[in-house]
């Protein structure tokens, strides 16, 4: 069965006339790698900039990559288009009593949401303005995880079967630059070896942002 990923973007981006920030951008493209080329992502609550924006960005990637679909209106006029109700809609929330399992991908759900962008240092809990809606949740674990990170790790759950506690983390790694240049990110990632997987071209952006930071 395909599984479908929803992120209700709640990003400061009312401005109309402003594109998605960078950052931003390379985290969704990187989910549509971590999802693999059997699922969707849907990226609903956009600007009309920002979802043309991805569009763009996304029509020109390549590669084995999940199908994705950019709107304005937010997760609950996508789910009357597709006719799945508030039951089959997982929230993955920090808040959440239950941890996701395996077994919730065995046809409980039929989407699994991400609400705001997870990455926040300190968390900001935008995921509030969707538990009120009721949607049943579950959460990853007790450390905060980038956005791209948790659908990345909820996809090893519900489609690969791997429990939370099997899955090979790097928390709070130092990204090193050069022999005097570092920053050390606050997150929890899926290990890949000793390395967190971070999406191509964030180390690159992130020292161009350390640089901004000294830059007098």
């Amino acid at each position: 069965m395909p599984f479908n990923y929803v992120i209700e973007h709640m990003e400061d981006d009312e401005d109309t006339a402003r594109s998605i920030p960078p950052w931003v951008e390379l985290e969704y493209a990187h989910m549509r790698a971590l999802a693999g080329r059997d699922a969707h992502i849907h990226f609903t609550h956009l600007s009309k900039s920002s979802r043309d924006a991805l569009s763009g960005a996304f029509q020109s990637a390549s590669g084995d990559l999940a199908e994705s679909s950019c709107y304005e209106f937010g997760v609950l006029p996508l789910m009357r288009e597709k006719g799945i109700d508030l039951d089959k809609v997982c929230l993955l929330d920090p808040k959440a009593e239950t941890a996701l399992a395996p077994a919730d991908g065995d046809g409980r759900f039929e989407m699994f949401l991400f609400g705001g962008i997870l990455g926040d240092d300190p968390p900001r809990d935008r995921t509030a303005e969707l538990r009120v809606l009721g949607f049943p949740t579950r959460h990853l674990g007790p450390v905060q995880m980038t956005t791209d990170t948790a659908l990345g790790v909820t996809k090893l759950v519900v489609d690969d079967k791997i429990p939370l506690d099997k899955i090979p983390y790097v928390e709070f790694p130092t990204i090193r630059f050069n022999a005097k240049e570092s920053v050390e990110m606050p997150f929890r990632y899926i290990g890949n070896g000793k390395e967190p997987r971070l999406p191509p071209g964030m180390k690159e952006l992130l020292h161009e942002d350390l640089n901004k930071t000294f830059d007098f």
